[in-house]
């Protein structure tokens, strides 16, 4: 037996029973969202405010703000967000707003349009956020925060909220859920970011996610999030998970409230945004960053370990025949997993079914690419501290300073 053939079957090993432990977590996460959606929504539904900061008019951005428009709650306001009155989105704002202030049956009890200014010390989104909360009023018990390229269903926020009626519960989170479009790119991006989706689930394993999370109000001021947690940062939801987590508190990830994103991107802004979330990940939350750099270490070194063996004139064809069916093992696992993604988008979405029917397969037809992707973005985040989001180029100094490089014009 040659050394790189006892090298591989001790990777095949332990990649093996990683992709095996990957693929029951997925089923658990299928489980989980099933139970979830079969269960009552509750009927804890106070006043609330939602904060979405925006940049940028995507042809999705009209549709997104009506869902958000729309929600079947009984006493919400809708604070919307801009850095300035030359983003593109503000005009789009402006007209939606119009719209609504002309139709009696208008779901928010306002909506409140902020200009923030441009960003000194922290993130712009995390600034826009910040401003926006100075418009919250003071009758409205439970903050939420939104992101303006996800389309929630109408019960939307009445499953996010209704998660804090137990007292033990401080933040509830949804995460997005991005639907494969006609290109590649989209397709591998939704492949890709469903990929984290489906870590999320029950206990210690839920984290917020920005785009869709709510707290209530008094737990917001108590934990201190604005004065201390948000006060340099480019990453409002791995720091106010830090702040839950270190204040003893807990978080609720509820499936209902997964938001399908409509987004298309060329090949470069697909890694950098892939870049940009791993980086932020090594950041702010460096346990994480090297716990998946280990994971997809040892998925490329396996199969790179492989194909050395194949290639060895000490390998047997017995040998190499076994190679070959460990490997196909592991990318069968990988590929079941994506199908559970299938599934659960086809569930969830049923509106979206016609798109599904057709390009739903995709999330375990990529499966195998989605790995060499991460290995990537895992490895380039390890070195590089620089990212750019928006309009704006950050330099990440730590996990509490933040500087900004430059920013672009709209």
């Amino acid at each position: 037996m040659g050394d790189a053939l006892l090298v591989f079957i001790i990777l095949a090993i332990m990649l093996l029973a990683q992709s095996v432990k990957s693929l029951c977590d997925g089923f658990r996460f299928l489980e989980y969202v099933r139970r979830r959606r079969s269960e009552p929504v509750g009927d804890y539904a106070p006043p609330a405010t939602v904060i979405i900061p925006v940049t940028g008019a995507s042809p999705a951005l009209e549709a997104n703000i009506t869902a958000f428009l729309a929600q079947n709650y009984p006493l919400y306001d809708l604070v919307l967000v801009v850095e300035d009155q030359r983003d593109p989105a503000y005009e789009v704002l402006n007209v939606l707003v119009r719209k609504t202030s002309m139709q009696s049956t208008s779901s928010p009890r306002s909506v409140m349009i902020e200009i923030a200014g441009p960003a000194r010390c922290t993130g712009q989104k995390v600034h826009n956020l910040l401003c926006g909360l100075d418009l919250v009023k003071a009758d409205s018990e439970v903050l939420v925060f939104a992101d303006a390229d996800g389309r929630p269903g109408t019960e939307w926020l009445r499953a996010l909220v209704a998660p804090l009626a137990k007292q033990g519960v401080t933040v509830s989170t949804g995460f997005r859920w991005y639907l494969p479009g006609e290109s590649l790119v989209s397709q591998l991006r939704a492949a890709w970011d469903t990929s984290i989706a489906t870590l999320m689930g029950e206990g210690e394993s839920a984290f917020p996610w920005g785009g869709s999370m709510a707290i209530r109000a008094a737990d917001f001021r108590h934990l201190k999030v604005r004065e201390h947690y948000w006060a340099s940062t480019v990453s409002d939801d791995y720091c106010l998970g830090r702040a839950v987590r270190e204040n003893g508190g807990r978080i609720r990830f509820e499936p209902r409230c997964l938001l399908a994103s409509h987004e298309d991107s060329s090949f470069v802004s697909f890694i950098r945004w892939t870049n940009r979330q791993i980086i932020i990940t090594r950041v702010y939350a460096p346990h994480l960053w090297r716990l998946g750099l280990a994971a997809h270490l040892l998925y490329s070194l396996t199969f790179v370990c492989g194909l050395i063996a194949v290639f060895s004139p000490s390998t047997t064809s017995f040998e190499k025949l076994c190679i070959a069916g460990a490997l196909a093992v592991v990318l069968g696992l990988g590929m079941a997993k994506g199908r559970i993604r299938t599934v659960v988008a086809r569930e969830i979405f049923p509106e979206e079914r016609e798109s599904l029917e057709k390009l739903g397969n995709r999330y375990w037809q990529l499966a195998p690419l989605v790995p060499w992707v991460m290995l990537c973005n895992f490895v380039i985040a390890g070195f590089a501290r620089t990212i750019e989001w928006g309009n704006v180029r950050y330099r990440l100094r730590s996990d509490c300073e933040v500087e900004i490089l430059s920013r672009q014009p709209h």
